[in-house]
Formats: structure tokens, sequence, C-alpha cells
């Protein structure tokens, strides 16, 4: 039995003149009965929550040495403080329903207590009525403060949807920002390394060898170019023309040679 039902069983079954002859006021401290999720460990949820709402990606990525490896970071905070979220919601709930089971507990026993003090009343016995008043309002007073403490669990649990709802739209964001890094790094690393090769002297020399195999290759094939020329083609027309014309030349030529050495003689 939590202290809340202990509470409750005293106004139920209270010790007899217990209260009637001493007059104080009751008054129930609800945080000393009970400690409900709007506490330490709540606050610090919330305050978490807000800063991871209000953080800005892009600062912490440009700030960061592995921007890939602090998004991963981010995402997994997100992660973890939505379940600890979510988990405190489902807190309050509870937390709500067994308030309101208290509540409705004691709206009974105030009636309890009003029938009780109206029977004494009918009987002569205005102390007893008195008295079972005074349980009635205890019972009321203790209603009140579960009650408030009710709207205050209201509040925390619309706190928490709007932060679920925040979080699971920054989540999403920073799961969209974390493929597009991933992208953008592994393009910027085969960038790196394509560059790295052509760089390299290795590579110079390489590309060097095969300018001259090229050029071997070339030579070779010429080489064998002109021998099927020199070997197979026939002569055309204007070939053998100007071979006969050639031939002419160099008879006349010949010729005037034997001519002018005849003439020294």
């Amino acid at each position: 039995m939590s202290r809340l039902d202990a509470e409750i069983e005293v106004l139920q079954n209270p010790a007899p003149n217990s209260q009637s002859s001493s007059g104080r006021a009751y008054r129930f401290n609800a945080g000393a009965t009970r400690s409900f999720t709007t506490g330490t460990t709540a606050m610090g949820i919330f305050s978490r929550t807000r800063d991871i709402i209000a953080a800005n990606f892009n600062d912490l990525l440009d700030k960061a040495e592995d921007p890939a490896k602090m998004i991963r970071l981010i995402i997994l905070e997100m992660e973890e403080t939505l379940v600890e979220v979510r988990t405190s919601s489902a807190r309050t709930i509870a937390d709500q329903k067994e308030l309101r089971r208290h509540v409705a507990k004691l709206e009974k026993l105030q009636a309890d207590w009003a029938d009780k003090a109206q029977l004494a009343l009918s009987k002569d016995r205005e102390d007893l009525a008195r008295a079972a008043l005074m349980e009635r309002k205890k019972a009321a007073d203790m209603g009140e403060q579960l009650s408030a403490e009710i709207l205050v669990l209201d509040d925390a649990l619309r706190a928490y949807e709007a932060d679920i709802e925040k979080l699971q739209t920054r989540l999403r964001e920073a799961r969209s920002r974390q493929s597009s890094i991933a992208a953008r790094l592994q393009s910027a690393e085969n960038r790196v390394k394509l560059r790295t090769l052509l760089s390299n002297e290795r590579v110079d020399e390489a590309m060097a060898r095969f300018d001259q195999l090229e050029r071997r290759v070339d030579y070779a094939e010429g080489r064998a170019e002109a021998m099927s020329l020199s070997d197979h083609r026939q002569p055309t027309l204007a070939e053998e023309i100007a071979a006969l014309a050639d031939g002419d030349s160099i008879d006349a030529e010949l010729a005037e040679m034997k001519r002018q050495m005849a003439e020294k003689q």
C-alpha cells in the first residue's frame, strides 16, 4: 500500500477523537506522499529536450572534425531522449489515472462522512456529527490537492506531447542530413583517391612508358605500310609518264656531259 492509500485509509477509519478535540486543520502534502513525474528527473528531461530542439545542426557540424560521426551521435542522443520522453509521458498518464482513482475514492468518502454526520445529528449526537464533518473536510482538502496535482500533470503531459512531435521532426531532419553527408563524404573520399593517384610519380612514369610504346607501335606500323606499298602497288599512268620524262632528261644531260668532254680533248 502506498502512502497515499494509507492516508485515505486513515480518513476512512480515523482513530477515536483523534482530531475532533484538537480542531487542527488537516493539510495533505502531495509531494511528500508521492513523487510524480514533475520532479527533478522530468525537469532534467525537459531541459535536455529543449537543448536538442534548439540545437543548430550547422554550427555543430561546422565545428566537428568528423561530421559523419557527429551527426551519428546527434541522432543517437535524439533517439535516447525520445525514448525517455515517451517513458515519462507514459508514467505521467499512469500517475494521472491513479490520482483520479484516489479522487473518486475521496469523493465517495466525503459522501459517506456526510451521511454519518446526518445520522449522528438525527440521534442528537452533535459531537459525533461535528467529528464526521471534520473527517469530510479532510477528505475534501485531500481531494482538492490531488485535483491540483492532476492539473499539473496535465500541463506536463501536454509539454511531453509537444516535445515528442518536435523531437520526431528534428530526428527526421537529422537522418536526412546523415544520408546527404554520407553521400558527400563518400564522393569527397573518391575524389581524393583519384587526385592522389593522378599526382603519383609512378603513374606519370607509367604514362610516359605508354607513350613510348605507342610511338614504337606507330613506327612499326609505318614500316609495314611502306614495305607493303613498295612490294605490291602498281605505278599509276602519271607516275609512268613522269618516269619517262625523267629518263629523257637524264639522257640529255648525259649527252651534254659527253659533248663537253669531247670538246676539251
